[in-house]
């Protein structure tokens, strides 16, 4: 017996679908292609995919994460309601995936100094040359006789090693099989496409005439939220397009444990695969057509990204990824075709994902190690690279010992009652007055805030604790004269933006809950530097450099983190700011086999630390739930600002003593 169907409209998106009736509004939204904002995969806990039903009927579940006020207007969780009748379902602002144009963004602010120059590049990598692991070579074959009556397949390996003095060359299956019919109506005046694998010449792809002017690769970025991407010329080295869009998986959870979970449903796998391609995909197009280049033009891909992404973008199986003792599948990968995942750009286009070191430590890493030239460095280099886990890199060119500390998805707006990713309307700066607790803010592209996204984090809580708002244990002090401190259905919450002000029409507000969330991040990241140290036996003093990646990273304020205890009281010359360190990597591999076998020897050599089993690493992490830090005396800067902003608002100053209690 038929099912029956009902119909499930989405707007703004003005898109409708036909579903069974008792669907899930959060499936029936991914069917539709709209998206909701769910953290948590539809758990039903973030709270983050809001909805207002319009019209309709629907049936719903327990909503711990929504006021009644919410539910007098209309509020449903998407994942935790099912359409039973037509419905009309409106997507508020606060739960749409936002403006892909922010993803191109500048910083808000400039940034000090601390971005890597050119002379700093030139000094950090060593000398290589413009030689791609692809190349092309125009042949004008020998036409056969009864003479010279060799198989086409060998004319073509005769034409190379004279040409080009390569020897031993493997044809591709595909090239093989349109060869005779190819060099014959080109007259046998064609162009051999040869890609190097490190330990095989292959020969890839066949072209009618000359096309070695006409030479492109690709390098992406894969990250867990966003995917970047860049159309690169080989002749010259030149970007000469790029694009950047959310990463398609997002519909299915934002954080990596996530997706891992959905993947092992019956065809969670290929759902998500094929999120990651289409968006790569999309990519490429957007590329292709802007500069008008022929796709036959594109000759290989370089792909970086964790190692989560990297096991669902080739369909491997993540699930032991995630469970005791942390086992990847691979952590090296072959060169592979494109068209075997579903990239299907022209024949003959391979792509090579950057080795990962192991579960939590992935080729991205990897990808920015090379392209800070840390791997070629002398001096003793921390890099960092903050988001949902911490990463980290502590070495030289001698030695690399590297770890990652669960930091969650604060960082990012996931479990922060208020939080988001960064796009137009969220709040990216704070700024608080030290006597009126008054504060100031500045949203990305200056529109109506609609929630705060990571660097308004890091800034609104370095704020509330110079001001006095909270304490060093993140409590908020209620009784001050002001009204932006209150106690709420949450419990106790400053407020930052009030309803007539926002863009939601909602106070925008940060709880205790909120601000234990972002504490436990930056502890986590703060107890794997100090693990790293200890580990070699050095103190942050020893440190001659510190990089930080990431797109995060990029609207960092380095004052704002090392005031909350995120990084180490420093000397801010010390700190770098590397920028998508991932992209950057997989751009240098696109143009130099010579950096492929350095990222592959990078990898190798890295040693990774298991903090989940390291005995030191909850004491580090405890001592670092504290802003700064329990023991005080390792922010003197941190301290110093906080005796002048105490004066500042006419209070005493600071107990003495190098430990809270």
């Amino acid at each position: 017996m038929a099912r029956e169907k009902v119909r499930v409209c989405f707007y703004p998106e003005n898109r409708c679908i036909e579903v069974d009736k008792g669907e899930n509004l959060l499936r029936a939204a991914m069917k539709a292609d709209v998206h909701i904002n769910a953290s948590c995969g539809g758990e039903g806990y973030c709270g983050k995919c809001r909805v207002i039903i319009e019209k309709g009927e629907v049936k719903q579940k327990l909503q711990v994460k929504l006021s009644q006020e919410e539910i007098k207007q209309g509020y449903v969780l998407a994942c935790c309601s099912t359409a039973e009748s037509d419905v009309d379902v409106r997507i508020p602002i606060e739960s749409q995936i936002g403006d892909k144009g922010v993803l191109l963004r500048r910083p808000p602010i400039p940034l000090k100094g601390y971005t890597l120059s050119a002379k700093d590049w030139a000094e950090r990598l060593p000398q290589w040359e413009l030689n791609p692991p692809t190349a092309k070579f125009h042949l004008i074959l020998d036409k056969p006789s009864l003479e010279d009556n060799i198989s086409d397949a060998e004319r073509i390996k005769r034409g190379l090693a004279k040409l080009a003095g390569l020897k031993d060359v493997v044809i591709d299956y595909p090239m093989l099989s349109a060869l005779p019919s190819i060099i014959r109506a080109a007259s046998f005046d064609v162009t051999v496409t040869v890609l190097d694998r490190g330990t095989e010449q292959r020969a890839v792809r066949l072209e009618k005439g000359d096309t070695t002017p006409r030479q492109a690769a690709i390098a992406i970025d894969l990250g867990t939220t966003t995917i970047s991407a860049q159309l690169v010329d080989l002749q010259t080295g030149r970007v000469i397009a790029e694009a950047s869009d959310y990463n398609g998986q997002i519909s299915y959870g934002e954080d990596v444990i996530t997706r891992i979970i959905y993947s092992t449903r019956s065809t969670g796998l290929a759902k998500l695969q094929s999120a990651a391609v289409n968006t790569i995909w999309n990519l490429i197009q957007q590329m292709v057509e802007k500069t008008g280049i022929e796709f036959c033009s594109i000759t290989h891909l370089c792909i970086s990204g964790n190692t989560t992404m990297i096991h669902l973008l080739l369909g491997l199986d993540p699930r032991y990824i995630r469970v005791d003792p942390y086992i990847p599948a691979a952590t090296h990968f072959p060169w592979i075709k494109a068209s075997n995942i579903g990239i299907r750009i022209a024949s003959g286009v391979y792509l090579r994902c950057t080795p990962c070191v192991a579960s939590y430590v992935g080729g991205d890493i990897v990808a920015g190690v090379l392209a800070s030239g840390m791997f070629n460095s002398e001096k003793l280099t921390l890099y960092i690279d903050i988001g949902t886990n911490g990463e980290m890199v502590l070495g030289n060119k001698e030695w690399m010992l590297s770890c990652s500390c669960s930091a969650g998805p604060a960082f990012e707006g996931a479990g922060v009652k208020h939080g988001m990713r960064a796009t137009r309307g969220a709040i990216e700066q704070v700024r608080i007055n030290e006597v009126t607790k008054e504060p100031m803010i500045i949203t990305i592209g200056n529109r109506r805030p609609i929630g705060i996204c990571g660097s308004g984090l890091i800034d609104l809580l370095a704020e509330l604790f110079l001001t006095g708002v909270i304490d060093e244990r993140g409590k908020i002090d209620v009784d001050l004269d002001t009204p932006r401190t209150r106690i709420g259905e949450s419990g106790k919450e400053y407020v930052l933006v009030w309803a007539d002000e926002s863009g939601t029409n909602r106070d925008i507000v940060i709880t205790e809950a909120d601000i234990d969330n972002l504490m436990r991040a930056k502890a986590a990241v703060y107890a794997g530097i100090q693990i790293l140290l200890q580990e070699v036996g050095v103190s942050i003093e020893d440190i001659e450099e510190i990089l930080i990646a990431g797109a995060f990273g990029r609207y960092l304020e380095i004052d704002k983190a090392i005031i909350i205890g995120l990084l180490p009281d420093v000397d801010t010359d010390k700190i770098k700011f590397v920028g998508n360190g991932s992209l950057l990597g997989s751009y240098l591999m696109a143009l130099s086999k010579n950096l492929i076998k350095e990222a592959d020897r990078i990898a190798s050599m890295m040693t990774y630390l298991e903090l989940s089993v390291n005995p030191r690493f909850m004491e580090q992490y405890v001592s670092a739930l504290f802003l700064p830090h329990t023991h005080k005396e390792m922010f003197p800067t941190v301290m110093q600002r906080l005796e002048e902003a105490r004066a500042a608002a006419g209070l005493g100053p600071l107990e003495r003593g190098s430990e809270i209690s």
